[in-house]
């Protein structure tokens, strides 16, 4: 087994699956609202942490991920591998003293942001080429480390003078890639392949001081996964399996691990093994103009909060973080335009629709090639004057009416109002022709601030009744 730089077509097939793979590695690298102040920004990186193994024997995380995946490789096939973690650096922050000298402080104010101590992550890769005829039996071992590192960078305030400088330093790593594989019985050459990826770095922790995961990180790998490449033949979908491969395919370990088809839909020859469960294939939506870190929120409530941060909140998140810093400006600059394409998008409908994907705008944003609304066609609705039959009685703005939701079971608060009287404001109708009632709730304190806001809710006709006496 060789690790020597990939040839270029596996390099361009890698390509497309390594914008995935980077939104895996930077998953949750800083959350909003981006400070390093901020209670679940003291708690860092919770996927695909390898902790050296002193520190896995004393806590419930992990020192190895261990994956199991099937493939129907060809004559002379090789298998090209490509482990990706963060290396932690540890970065504080310095104060420049009259004489020359630095003192380490807790933070170091400058005119456009605060900078204060912080773990940096620094990509690291180990690539190797194994031939697959090599990984039957015993299998194939590679030894892999990364060297500790110090280095300084000067702070400069707004006029280019030196007041501090930033010191990072990162521990030296080591680990193990171990690659094997099997063949199965049955009428179709498919092989079991084994990838085993284990922190093997000797640290333990200081004697006489309990264990603690933040002297721990910077010998862990963070954020692991991998990246696997068959030069000739391809892997099964471990999601999606053929019938006669599913027995085959439940057998398989994968530990602390999950191995989905990449790149290009319809190829099957790259598989990411990655610590977040993702489908087959998967890809970042052309709506998204960055990473924003924080998966647990959409796109556009994130930008949204972000944007509407404190001129002081934003300070400190620029100087925690370049990337942090990268996301403040995004949503500072990010055009309205823009802004409106990340309200969503349902990309299922179109193998049944037959709409295409539209054409990329001058901001890089997938646009349809006609709109999926006429605006002209409002012109012969007025929800103040358009009324709707229920009961056989005409339903209109100022008509009262009885609640009776339930039928669709849509909302379970709705479920509160049953039976209760409402008044209607507007008669509604929607793009794909429904109607709708906006109503108030009569003996609603908060009745006329709906009506200056316009903040409605809203039954469809069959989940009203118009009670005996209107009035």
């Amino acid at each position: 087994m060789t690790a020597p730089a990939f040839a270029p077509e596996t390099e361009e097939r890698l390509a497309l699956a390594r914008q995935v793979a980077d939104a895996v590695l930077f998953e949750g690298y800083v959350l909003y609202p981006y400070r390093a102040s901020a209670a679940k920004n003291r708690l860092r990186w919770q996927f695909g942490v390898l902790v050296p193994p002193a520190w896995g024997a004393e806590c419930e995380e992990h020192d190895f991920q261990h994956t199991e995946c099937l493939m129907e490789p060809r004559a002379e096939a090789s298998l090209a591998v490509e482990v990706r973690f963060l290396h932690a650096r540890r970065r504080t922050v310095q104060r420049a003293l009259p004489d020359g000298g630095f003192e380490t402080v807790p933070e170091l104010h400058l005119d456009d942001r605060v900078l204060v101590p912080w773990d940096e992550g620094a990509e690291e890769r180990v690539e190797l080429v194994a031939p697959v005829a090599q990984l039957t039996g015993d299998g194939v071992e590679f030894p892999f480390g990364k060297p500790a590192v110090e280095d300084t960078e000067p702070v400069l305030d707004a006029t280019g003078r030196t007041v501090g400088r930033l010191v990072r330093r990162s521990a030296e790593v080591t680990g193990v890639v171990r690659l094997s594989a099997s063949e199965l019985d049955g009428p179709y050459r498919v092989l079991r392949l084994t990838a085993v990826v284990e922190n093997t770095t000797p640290w333990t922790p200081p004697e006489g001081r309990a264990a603690d995961r933040d002297a721990a990180l910077p010998h862990s790998l963070v954020a692991t996964h991998l990246l696997m490449a068959l030069s000739n033949g391809s892997f099964l979908s471990m999601t999606d399996p053929p019938e006669w491969a599913k027995g085959a395919v439940a057998a398989c370990r994968n530990l602390h691990t999950w191995p989905v088809l990449a790149g290009e839909p319809g190829r099957a020859d790259l598989v990411l093994s990655s610590p977040i469960i993702l489908e087959d294939h998967p890809a970042i939506a052309p709506e998204s103009l960055g990473a924003l870190y924080d998966a647990t929120e959409i796109d556009e409530i994130l930008a949204l909060r972000t944007a509407a941060l404190t001129d002081a909140e934003k300070r400190e998140a620029r100087g925690t973080d370049a990337r942090a810093a990268a996301v403040i400006d995004l949503a500072d600059s990010m055009p309205a335009e823009v802004l409106e394409r990340l309200h969503g998008a349902v990309r299922g409908l179109r193998e049944i629709t037959g709409e295409p994907d539209g054409f990329p705008d001058e901001f890089g944003v997938t646009r349809p090639d006609t709109p999926w609304w006429d605006p002209a066609s409002d012109a012969g609705f007025d929800p103040e004057q358009d009324r709707v039959m229920v009961d056989g009685r005409p339903v209109g703005r100022g008509s009262r009416v009885e609640l009776r939701p339930g039928l669709r079971h849509t909302d379970a608060q709705d479920l509160f109002l049953q039976g209760r009287t409402a008044t209607v404001e507007a008669v509604l109708h929607d793009v794909d022709g429904a109607v709708h009632l906006a109503v108030t709730v009569d003996g609603d304190p908060g009745a006329d601030i709906r009506r200056e806001q316009g903040r409605y809710l809203y039954f469809q006709p069959d989940e009203v009744v118009v009670p005996e006496d209107p009035r």
